[in-house]
């Protein structure tokens, strides 16, 4: 059945999921802010500056007003940066005039108060303007997506019937959606392997190898599942497509923005150097932070995440954190 869905954010995620909602035959408003961008979607049909090489369908209709974009649709879909969910899902519910099902796909925790972003969403969002939140989320790139690459992800919410409506709305034949009810373990593994690709791609820029690789992903893994668990999480959802399937595609791909900050930082160029050069949001960096402060105070043993930390955050030596990491104490590699 055909539905009305807003699409929040046209980075290239937004971008590429507004295009497989329109594929599936819905009608999409993909919002921005950037009058110029939205104009390029409305005239043009492409989104250059985030996938130069898509030719947007034209039944997309880009909007500025967030007003005029979510007007009696059936869904909502969160696609903007995590420290920008706070004010956007307060301005919605103020314009909002229905209850659509809210859907978001980003990725992270929020600075300070450490939240989710389903719980950032239903505290902002009036009860009365949202049926639910399901979240989708694993492993995609928004530059494969696009050209109709093989992807799987899942849409977990605990309201079963609406992760299945989610299910619905995007399956196709090339994205394939899998439900799951573990709201808090599918937000963790999304979140936090985004820390452990900017130490992937640390190790390459230090020119380590396929051993380093499989090193500090399977440990990061670890970590992951630890605080995922501490906070309330099924450990089986982090060997699912949310947690290890994200951690293989975010760790081993040229398309990941957290790989290739981490890269740059291993080949020695400072963090904001790194930042100003990527020219998109990395939200490894801020995702760190707060998982550091989460960890502690959640007391949760995560060194990884707390050396890729220092440097990040204490101009730590990319290699002499290594080294040190490398050199602590032996523990035993089952404990939890």
């Amino acid at each position: 059945m055909k539905q009305k869905v807003a699409v929040l954010g046209p980075g290239s995620w937004g971008t590429a999921l507004a295009q497989v909602l329109a594929e599936n035959g819905h009608e999409v408003r993909l919002w921005g802010n950037n009058v110029a961008q939205i104009n390029e979607i409305n005239t043009y049909h492409t989104n250059r500056h985030y996938l130069p090489d898509l030719k947007i369908p034209e039944t997309i209709k880009g909007e500025t007003e967030l007003k005029a974009a979510v007007k009696d649709v059936d869904a909502v879909l969160f696609v903007v940066p995590t420290k920008a969910i706070r004010a956007v899902a307060k301005e919605f519910s103020q314009v909002a005039e229905n209850q659509p099902v809210i859907i978001h796909a980003s990725k992270g925790l929020e600075q300070g108060s450490h939240k989710r972003i389903s719980e950032v969403l239903t505290e902002e969002i009036a009860a009365e303007h949202r049926k639910g939140v399901v979240v989708l989320s694993g492993p995609s790139h928004a530059e494969e997506v696009a050209v109709h690459d093989i992807t799987t992800i899942t849409a977990a919410c605990e309201d079963r019937k609406l992760a299945e409506y989610v299910q619905k709305l995007f399956m196709n034949d090339y994205f394939r959606i899998y439900t799951n009810p573990d709201v808090i373990g599918v937000e963790t593994g999304a979140a936090l392997k985004n820390i452990i690709a900017l130490g992937a791609g640390a190790l390459h820029g230090l020119s380590y190898g396929d051993d380093a690789k499989a090193a500090i992903m399977t440990r990061g893994l670890a970590e992951i599942s630890r605080l995922g668990v501490a906070m309330g999480a099924n450990p089986l959802t982090f060997i699912g497509l949310s947690g290890v399937g994200d951690l293989i595609v975010t760790c081993t791909s040229v398309h990941s923005r957290n790989w290739r900050a981490g890269n740059l930082l291993g080949k020695g160029h400072k963090l904001d150097e790194v930042l100003e050069n990527m020219g998109m949001i990395v939200e490894g960096v801020s995702t760190t932070k707060a998982a550091k402060e989460l960890a502690d105070r959640l007391d949760v043993s995560m060194p990884i995440t707390e050396t890729i930390y220092d440097v990040l955050y204490n101009d730590k030596d990319v290699r002499e954190a290594c080294r040190e990491l490398m050199t602590r104490e032996g523990t035993f590699e089952n404990e939890f």
